[in-house]
């Protein structure tokens, strides 16, 4: 529906399910519009300087569209470049000085390209925003209309995504000419796959491996995207999966660059077959057999549900996606349910154990949440205290006996600590009184219990 207007260099907002090629909507008229170096109209074209702009939110989509647009490039001659953080500026540094047509990138690492002016966008005839309301999710509306700023008024734009909230109208009424916006269904059709099917489990947090464990085990189930709330939950639940058998492997954002495109490559490729990620995966991320797609917390919104069950059922495929939702959440699920206007409102409490379970997802009776044995837990022995050496007398430094006290009264030293009673007795006033300190005081009781002194009682016998 788009190719017809796109051709032509007008402006427009494209919105679709996710999974039914936004990618190539865009790609071909990119392509199609801009000029290879091997074409005589090139000779009146900058040299070198990029023609099209393509505006990605995540380094795993900008690689994906990147990926497409050299596959159906490969015979037209065109030099694509993706730019994006977390790798050294060194290669894309050349590749902008060799010459480039098209470039596919973050807004991060295009803002510094073009800062350090080796990226040049004056000569730009279009710019297309992928998943525009990711990115303003993310905070890149800045960057975003910066990058806008640095191409000619002239230019083509054009924006895509799943879902087009008001912040994206206010963008395309700022910063487009006249756009037509072409929506590929009926406003009353759900922005999800139809091909999916949807299962909502209430469950419980300590229960949740053995349930993917067992769901890993159904008899349609092939590769699996784990998606998590948090980073440090998705490194623990691959690391639980890989622990029980499963070949498991995290997706976050505290991983290096290599080690994310790793994964992804060996997920692609079939080396490992459960893929443990955060949002960094729910936008665009297009792999082929995606059979289930488990989110272990509720979504916070009905955006990040749709994106996320996105990644199965693709390309006319049916797929299963799975949502565990606490306790805690299910105010959350509900306004989610309400929403996209869903029949789940009250979750099914499940466990591991649940017969529905078995039943809903095709899993073979009798199947356990692990498909080799649990590792033993090596206990250090304790050490018996009776083993231990015993402490002898002669171990222990000898204690310094020899300390010097004084006695003192109001200041003065009455007596020596260590005098002899001689030399105590000795000490005496000049009238032959002995001093307040050898002097043998009496105690008197007080009448009364009273603390204070008074005299002997008389005698009245």
């Amino acid at each position: 529906m788009t190719l017809s207007v796109a051709l032509l260099g007008t402006d427009l907002i494209g919105q679709a399910r996710t999974g039914t090629g936004k990618t190539l909507a865009f790609g071909i008229p990119v392509l199609q519009r801009s000029i290879a170096p091997h074409d005589p109209a090139y000779a009146d074209m900058p040299q070198g300087k990029p023609q099209a702009l393509i505006v990605a939110p995540t380094r795993e989509l900008a690689l994906q569209v990147s990926n497409d647009l050299h596959l159906a490039s490969k015979d037209m001659g065109l030099r694509v470049l993706t730019v994006y953080g977390g790798v050294g500026y060194d290669t894309q540094l050349d590749t902008l000085k060799d010459g480039v047509d098209i470039v596919v990138g973050t807004p991060g690492r295009l803002i510094d390209l073009a800062n350090r002016r080796a990226l040049d966008l004056s000569h730009v005839h279009a710019l297309v925003l992928d998943e525009a309301d990711e990115m303003l999710d993310l905070g890149f509306l800045p960057d975003v209309q910066k990058l806008l700023s640095m191409t000619p008024e002239t230019r083509q734009t054009m924006l895509f995504s799943a879902t087009m909230p008001s912040a994206i109208v206010t963008l395309a009424r700022t910063h487009m000419r006249h756009p037509m916006n072409i929506r590929a269904e009926s406003s009353y059709d759900t922005t999800m796959v139809p091909a999916t099917a949807q299962f909502i489990y209430q469950a419980h947090d300590l229960d949740k491996p053995e349930i993917i464990g067992r769901v890993l085990q159904a008899e349609d189930a092939g590769k699996v995207i784990v998606f998590t709330r948090t980073k440090r939950q998705s490194q623990r639940v691959a690391d639980d999966l890989s622990e029980r058998g499963f070949l498991a492997s995290p997706l976050h954002g505290d991983m290096a660059q290599v080690a994310r495109e790793k994964a992804l490559a060996k997920f692609r490729e079939d080396k490992i077959r459960v893929l443990v990620a955060t949002d960094v995966a729910a936008r665009g991320i297009d792999v082929a057999g995606v059979s289930h797609v488990i989110n272990y917390t509720c979504p916070e919104d009905d955006k990040t549900y749709v994106h996320r069950i996105g990644r199965t059922g693709r390309a006319g495929a049916t797929g299963t996606a799975i949502t565990f939702v606490d306790w805690a959440d299910l105010h959350r699920w509900k306004m989610i349910n309400k929403t996209l206007d869903l029949p789940f409102d009250e979750p099914q409490e499940t466990y591991s154990t649940s017969e529905h379970l078995f039943h809903d997802q095709g899993i073979p009776p009798g199947t356990k949440g692990r498909i080799v044995d649990a590792a033993p837990v090596e206990r250090k022995p304790r050490e018996d205290r009776g083993d231990r050496p015993e402490r002898s007398s002669g171990d222990r430094p000898a204690r310094n006996r020899n300390r010097s006290r004084t006695r003192s009264r109001s200041g003065e030293v009455v007596a020596e600590a260590g005098a002899a009673p001689e030399a105590k007795a000795e000490a005496t006033t000049e009238g032959g009184e002995r001093t307040g300190a050898s002097r043998n005081r009496r105690r008197r009781r007080s009448s009364g219990g009273t603390g204070g002194s008074s005299a002997p009682a008389a005698d009245n016998a």
